[in-house]
């Protein structure tokens, strides 16, 4: 039953099964607090924490002026990294809290 879709290393019957089909490539990783990664995706688990090479961060930050007004500028802040780990927080019961992989 090796030709069966079970067996192949490319068939989904999970949700982290779209995740292993990302090993080695760059994905795009939205955190919690307006922050973003773009990074190459190096191992995982089924907490959906996350290894990456060659991250790019991106941090979004709004500045409001002290004086009352409306006026708020938006600061972008970028950083490199040669590896970064991402601690997941996955529950069988409940979506992934602090990561979104976009695909």
């Amino acid at each position: 039953m090796a030709d069966s879709p079970e067996a192949s290393p490319s068939s989904v019957n999970e949700p982290l099964d779209l995740v292993r089909l990302l090993l080695d490539e760059v994905v795009f990783v939205k955190l919690r607090g307006d922050r973003e990664l773009k990074g190459r995706l190096h191992a995982y688990d089924s907490h959906c924490n996350l290894v990456l090479g060659e991250v790019e961060e991106t941090i979004y930050i709004i500045d409001e002026d002290d004086d009352g007004a409306n006026d708020s500028e938006e600061k972008t802040i970028k950083k490199q990294s040669e590896m970064l780990f991402v601690r997941g927080m996955f529950e069988s019961h409940r979506r992934p809290a602090s990561i979104q992989l976009i695909l």
